[in-house]
């Protein structure tokens, strides 16, 4: 019976692939396609939900390729003036209020930012797909009216965030719309809903994400993008440990 399942398992991923007619990797490749640039200048806010309050953070980043990232927090004036810079896999962070410079590292990584669902490490992350997952299709499924691939990842590196995901994408669009993200352990850690899906500079991007931690009580973490620039050019100072004190 088992081998039955197994047959007919593959057959059925066979069939799947084959009504889609475009390969699994070849998805992959489409969405780093939307949602990766060369460079790029984000302002966004992030509203987090509490159990007695929201808070919302606002912030402009600046982003070199998938290795540097430089960030300011601008309001409110609790945050205003703090600044991470990202170089390769180097992060440091610096606070106006105490006026040093902290490199974060090793299990600092998997802490809060600023009370959000998001870690340190998932703000690390930003390297093409097609470099770190094995990918799978696994299914189609319908997310807010859209026909979606599910498709399932597997790292094929070992220094990645998550080892597992679970990834449903719009088919014409090729944007994730919502997302599982998995310990090595195979448990489940985040659910991540991505909308507000809009065409920038010719290529389609989501404007609004929810990341919620499943191991936290509460409704998670809005990211919403407010403005983005994509492929522009950025100064390098920027991308310098001298920045984190100007």
């Amino acid at each position: 019976m088992k081998v039955i399942k197994t047959i007919f398992f593959s057959l059925f991923t066979i069939f799947l692939a084959a009504q889609s007619e475009i390969s699994p990797l070849e998805i992959i490749k489409k969405i780093d396609a939307n949602m990766v640039s060369e460079n790029r200048i984000v302002e966004s806010k992030m509203i987090v939900y509490g159990n007695r309050r929201d808070r919302t953070v606002e912030s402009k980043s600046y982003s070199r390729g998938s290795t540097d990232s430089y960030t300011e927090y601008t309001a409110p004036s609790r945050e205003k003036g703090t600044k991470m810079l990202k170089l390769e896999d180097q992060l440091w962070m610096f606070s106006p209020q105490s006026e040093r410079t902290i490199k974060i590292s090793g299990h600092l990584l998997k802490q809060s930012v600023m009370g959000s669902d998001l870690s340190y490490e998932d703000m690390m992350e930003q390297r093409e797909l097609v470099d770190i997952y094995d990918v799978k299709l696994v299914g189609n499924e319908v997310i807010d009216g859209r026909d979606c691939y599910v498709l399932e990842l597997n790292a094929i590196v070992e220094d990645v965030t998550y080892v597992k995901r679970k990834m449903w994408v719009d088919s014409e669009r090729f944007v994730p719309l919502k997302e599982d993200l998995f310990a090595k352990s195979g448990t489940l850690l985040k659910q991540v809903t991505l909308s507000n899906v809009q065409q920038i500079q010719g290529r389609w991007y989501p404007m609004k994400i929810n990341y919620r931690d499943v191991l936290r009580a509460g409704k998670g973490t809005d990211y919403e993008i407010v403005s983005l620039k994509l492929n522009v050019d950025i100064p390098e100072y920027l991308f310098t440990k001298s920045v984190l004190r100007n």
